[in-house]
């Protein structure tokens, strides 16, 4: 059964508990690094809220474990304007002929009935998704789906100031801006292209268009950017933004080694040098990110313990690759191709099968972070970031 979009009066309700918790009533005492008991406490209710009034969910998009996936993210495009080490190896990757790429109407198609069948939130995704011509369409296309919550883009910046006017126009609701160093020169180096000026310009872009937070993630490796942790949070200061720390995840070809990766509670130690007071935030569920705050600063930083502390265990996560191929897990090789089922002809509840198959057969969990550097899966540029 199709999920049902949530009831305006719930969606009422919901903000009516953010504002209360945000009311400036009065707060116990907690320990620096603990949520409060206020906010524990608001969240806790607002998630029995939603059990208690909750449509079934489609049996086709919950799995074996009943993880239930409300979240899409689909890739435009493989191609990208930057060559990012940890994404894509420096020889480039072979690119898929553009007659096996999803058409924009396959992506809406496929979109309608992932919808339909409950998913609340779809991500755009690349390679870079702001060079696909048609993004802007797609957004506004997408914006009309009823039950769609949220649409929200990654990308790496570089033509974001110039097109997020007419996202925002279309329907754009979430904004995630990869940027790995705040100094030109290592960005240079890290991207192997120009462009950091542009990048700023985007996330000020988002800013000055009301956009909060505004995400910017930052995949942290040792001996190249990890003396800036320090730097990124000192942007959350005067400025909404939720500056989120990757660890550094193996993928084909970017040459990935344990010695580089940088752990979340190696980070965090770093930050508590500095911060003593850093105060921990409640996590939403099926949240992929430790979120934290410095009191008094306008944004907060957050973690994605991918390797150290997976969060497979809440996973509710689907991804469709540019050339139409179903992923049930970033960090998987099996795929299921749906371009050609849909090309083929296949019927809606034909498709549907073909999803819930694959969505019973995702695993419990990854096979950690030795066994996926062993694995052979697809570089970062052709899965969708």
């Amino acid at each position: 059964m199709a999920a049902r979009p949530v009831s305006r009066m719930l969606q009422r309700v919901l903000r009516s508990s953010v504002r209360s918790c945000s009311s400036g009533a009065p707060v116990t005492q907690h320990r620096p690094g603990e949520p409060s008991q206020t906010a524990v406490e608001e969240l806790s209710r607002r998630r029995q809220f939603l059990r208690e009034h909750a449509a079934p969910f489609s049996a086709f998009l919950t799995d074996s474990f009943g993880r239930q996936h409300s979240y899409l993210r689909i890739s435009l495009t493989e191609k990208c304007n930057l060559r990012c080490q940890y994404c894509m190896p420096e020889e480039g990757v072979p690119l898929t002929p553009k007659a096996d790429l999803l058409t924009t109407e396959e992506i809406l198609t496929l979109a309608r009935l992932f919808v339909k069948e409950g998913v609340d939130k779809i991500r755009l995704t690349g390679g870079e998704p702001l060079i696909r011509p048609d993004v802007v369409d797609i957004v506004a296309q997408l914006h009309r789906l009823e039950g769609l919550r949220t649409i929200g883009i990654t990308t790496n910046g570089i033509n974001l100031a110039r097109l997020l006017p007419q996202l925002q126009k279309a329907g754009l609701s979430a904004i995630n801006i990869s940027l790995d160093t705040l100094v030109p020169a290592k960005f240079e180096f890290i991207v192997r292209r120009k462009g950091f000026h542009k990048v700023m310009e985007g996330i000020h872009k988002a800013i000055e268009l009301g956009y909060s937070p505004v995400k910017v993630n930052c995949v942290v490796m040792r001996g190249l950017n990890e003396d800036e942790l320090l730097d990124f949070v000192a942007l959350t200061e005067g400025l909404p933004l939720d500056v989120r720390f990757i660890e550094y995840m193996p993928f084909d070809g970017n040459k990935w080694n344990f010695k580089k990766m940088v752990s979340y509670k190696e980070m965090l130690d770093t930050l508590r040098q500095q911060w003593p007071e850093l105060e921990k935030l409640p996590e939403e569920e099926s949240s992929t990110a430790k979120a934290f705050k410095v009191p008094g600063f306008r944004g907060q930083v957050s973690f994605i313990t991918s390797m150290s502390e997976h969060f497979c265990g809440t996973c509710n996560r689907l991804r469709i690759t540019a050339d139409g191929n179903l992923k049930v897990c970033l960090f998987g090789n099996s795929e299921v191709s749906l371009r050609d089922h849909l090309r083929a002809g296949a019927s809606e509840e034909e498709l549907l099968q073909i999803i819930g198959a694959a969505v019973g057969r995702k695993k419990r969990q990854h096979a950690g972070m030795f066994n996926i550097a062993q694995m052979k899966n697809r570089p970062m540029i052709l899965i969708g970031g």
